[in-house]
């Protein structure tokens, strides 16, 4: 399987060479090519990336402190020419650091070991024992327990986490929320919407009903919403 990765770097002579080391490879497909962190943010929030090729210096935000903004984050390779900044990327649990100019046996052996820990996850899945996550949240970090949420909401960069428990704002993309989440226990409803599928408790219309909030339901979502609710339909 391929591995879907983007370049994130301010300059456009590296992001070009990064790109013909990409394709050289065999295994990387480029999903995004981003100046700046900003850009990079719209591209995860739309393209799901197995690998980030990440600059530090660069305008408006660093790119350890873009590391730091990510609630999920794929695998990371920092590209930098300033090599005192190696301590501060592996801090953050990079999965390598790459000095400026690159070549072509240090690029291969970089991705080749990233290879390695994508193809092991995908075979290990996801540990069924792991019944929670954690977001960055105001200051700190917030564990999330799966059983606990009742619907996430999608704002503009932001995401709402309902939980039995309180309302928790991330700044992190819906689809990197999605793809955290165990596969049959939530539904996406709405472009805005996500539900634990246990937490609904009816549906009226174009709407439903979790604890004592309304969520819409768009006809795009309706009908596998609909599926599950014949399923466990009692008939007559």
């Amino acid at each position: 399987m391929n591995m879907r990765c983007i370049i994130v770097d301010d300059e456009p002579l590296a992001r070009e060479g990064m790109e013909r080391l990409v394709n050289d490879a065999g295994f990387l497909q480029l999903v995004g090519q981003c100046s700046n962190a900003m850009e990079a943010n719209k591209v995860l929030a739309k393209e799901k990336a197995d690998l980030i090729f990440l600059d530090i210096q660069m305008p408006g935000m660093r790119g350890t402190d873009f590391l730091k903004s990510l609630a999920v984050r794929p695998l990371v390779i920092i590209t930098t020419a300033y090599p005192n900044f190696a301590l501060e990327g592996f801090e953050l649990n990079v999965l390598d650091y790459l000095v400026k100019p690159i070549t072509p046996e240090r690029f291969l052996k970089s991705v080749n070991r990233a290879k390695e820990v994508f193809d092991y996850k995908q075979a290990a899945g996801k540990d069924e024992q792991d019944n929670f996550f954690f977001i960055k949240c105001n200051y700190g970090y917030e564990k999330i327990n799966y059983p606990e949420i009742l619907f996430i909401e999608a704002s503009q960069n932001y995401c709402f986490i309902y939980t039995t428990k309180a309302k928790l704002m991330t700044l992190t993309s819906m689809r990197s929320l999605e793809e955290q989440l165990p596969a049959g226990k939530f539904l996406r409803v709405q472009k805005s919407y996500i539900v634990a599928i246990d937490k609904i408790q009816s549906l009226a219309g174009n709407e439903i009903i979790v604890e004592k909030h309304k969520i819409p339901v768009s006809k795009n979502y309706k009908d596998e919403l609909m599926v599950i609710i014949d399923k466990n339909l009692i008939k007559k």
